[in-house]
């Protein structure tokens, strides 16, 4: 029986993997897309949101692949919390990473025009990814895997500073480039740890194969 749920759960831990590469992907493709099909977005003056109310085709793009991205980011959260399962620290911070992707998910549906709701789960998405990353980074510490504990830590500075920045100096009219940058710093953890669950998944598959 610890045979079938070993097996069970890394292969589990390959498919959360796979999601949590895809995911990022995913959301980008979406957003490229709108940005193509609206040339009067403008990265200096605009919010990346500003996408989510462009009548046509931009809107339905953008605002599709924010709910897809945060259905996939909901699941990834899951994924991680059976992957960070070896304290409460990791639990913790899967649970907010999941706060996060209900947030996006929120955003999608919610585009602009949807006052305040669209403020507030635009806030909470890029408050909630630094908070899950500073947990998580602090999980891996506390494990003493080291090098992921550093490597995600410094993604959180990545994913926060440019807020940071903009709060103080203000050195964009729009908020379309902090939100991009945090996003990518989110979207390169994302498929860091991605790999991470699918090694760690194929090595226990392969451990339970053993005689």
């Amino acid at each position: 029986m610890g045979y079938l749920v070993d097996s069970a759960k890394a292969s589990h831990l390959k498919v959360f993997g796979v999601v949590s590469i895809a995911t990022p992907v995913l959301a980008f493709a979406f957003i490229a897309l709108s940005i193509d099909t609206y040339p009067q977005f403008s990265w200096v003056n605009n919010a990346l949101s500003d996408l989510g109310v462009v009548f046509g085709i931009t809107a339905s793009l953008f605002n599709f692949g924010l709910c897809a991205s945060g259905l996939l980011t909901l699941i990834l959260a899951f994924g991680l919390y059976r992957f960070l399962n070896r304290n409460v620290i990791g639990k913790i911070g899967a649970l907010v990473f999941g706060a996060a992707g209900a947030a996006l998910e929120g955003i999608g549906w919610a585009p602009e025009n949807y006052r305040p709701f669209h403020y507030i789960f635009s806030v909470a998405f890029f408050a909630f990814i630094p908070m899950a990353l500073l947990l998580v980074a602090a999980y891996f510490f506390s494990t003493r895997q080291n090098p992921l504990g550093a490597f995600t830590l410094s993604i959180a500075a990545f994913a926060a500073i440019p807020w940071v920045l903009y709060f103080i100096i203000r050195y964009v009219s729009g908020v379309a480039i902090p939100e991009i940058i945090s996003a990518l710093a989110a979207s390169t953890w994302a498929i860091a740890i991605g790999w991470e669950m699918y090694k760690a998944g194929t090595a226990d598959l392969k451990i339970g194969l053993e005689p």
